[in-house]
C-alpha cells in the first residue's frame, strides 16, 4: 500500500465535490458537527456553502510519536456551538473513515447527547475499505488502505522556530 499526497487544491475540490453529493441527494439538515481535528477544515467549508450552523465535537483515535498509532477514542464531553439546539436532522461530517470506530461512537454519542435527533447522516472526503462503518457521503472509496497525508500534516511536525516569516 503506497502512501497517498494530497495537495491544498486537490483537497478543497473533494470538499467541493463532497457538497455537490450532498446538495444532489436533496436531503435536508439542520446542523452541522464536524469531528476536531480532522473535520474541522471540512466541516467549516460545508457549513459556509450551506449556510448551515456548524457545531464541534472533539475526538481522537490516533497518537504516538509519529501520530500513526491507533489508540482507543477520546471524545470531549460537550459540543461547542453557537446556536441553543442541534435541530432534528444532523449531518456528521470528519475527513476520512478509516476503521469506522470514531464515526460510529460520535453518532451514537450524539444520538445520547441530543434527543432531538431524528435523523443523523455522515461525510467524508475518504472511506477506507478497511472501515467497518460505511458513511452515507463521500468522495473517494480506497480499497488499498493507503495512510493520507494532508497538506496541513507538515504542522504537527513543526515548532514555531520553524517558520521563516
Amino acid at each position: 500500500m503506497a502512501d497517498l499526497d494530497v495537495s491544498w487544491e486537490e483537497y478543497h475540490r473533494h470538499i467541493e465535490t463532497l457538497a455537490v453529493k450532498i446538495d444532489q441527494s436533496q436531503w435536508q439538515f439542520d446542523h452541522i458537527v464536524c469531528i476536531a481535528k480532522g473535520g474541522l477544515r471540512v466541516g467549516d467549508i460545508l457549513s459556509r456553502l450551506f449556510d448551515i450552523p456548524l457545531a464541534i465535537a472533539a475526538a481522537a483515535s490516533y497518537g504516538g510519536d509519529d501520530n500513526r498509532s491507533r489508540q482507543s477514542i477520546k471524545m470531549g464531553q460537550h459540543l461547542a456551538m453557537t446556536k441553543d439546539s442541534l435541530g432534528s436532522r444532523l449531518l456528521l461530517v470528519d475527513d476520512l473513515v478509516d476503521s469506522g470506530v470514531t464515526l460510529q461512537e460520535v453518532t451514537q454519542w450524539l444520538q445520547g447527547y441530543a434527543s432531538s435527533v431524528q435523523e443523523l447522516r455522515t461525510a467524508v472526503i475518504w472511506y477506507k475499505s478497511c472501515s467497518q462503518f460505511q458513511p452515507d457521503y463521500y468522495v473517494k472509496y480506497l480499497s488499498d488502505d493507503p495512510w493520507i497525508h494532508q497538506p496541513f500534516e507538515r504542522y504537527e511536525s513543526m515548532t514555531l522556530n520553524d517558520l521563516s516569516v
